[in-house]
């Protein structure tokens, strides 16, 4: 296995993690200033006021991209232990 290979490798997990982690990290902001908006509207300064929200929106964002992320996921899985006797050899 050469270095290029290992860079590689390394690239395309790091961008895989990046498309993985987007829609749920996109989600929890937009969620997180739409709640400090009304909070700072409102000068409710209550901590937890966030918490609730952004959990629905994860799950939500999970529901909805879930079968993406995963298909993307397996792909990446699949093609990786695909490789591995061209790697070895």
């Amino acid at each position: 296995m050469t270095p290029e290979t290992v860079l590689d490798i390394g690239r395309e997990a790091l961008y895989l993690t990046m498309l993985l982690a987007g829609p749920l990290l996109l989600s929890a902001l937009v969620v997180g200033l739409l709640i400090g908006v009304f909070q700072a509207a409102t000068q409710i300064q209550e901590m937890t006021l966030s918490f609730i929200p952004k959990l629905a929106a994860l799950v939500f964002a999970l529901l909805i991209a879930g079968p993406w992320m995963l298909r993307l996921l397996m792909e990446f899985s699949t093609r990786l232990f695909i490789s591995i006797p061209g790697m070895i050899g």
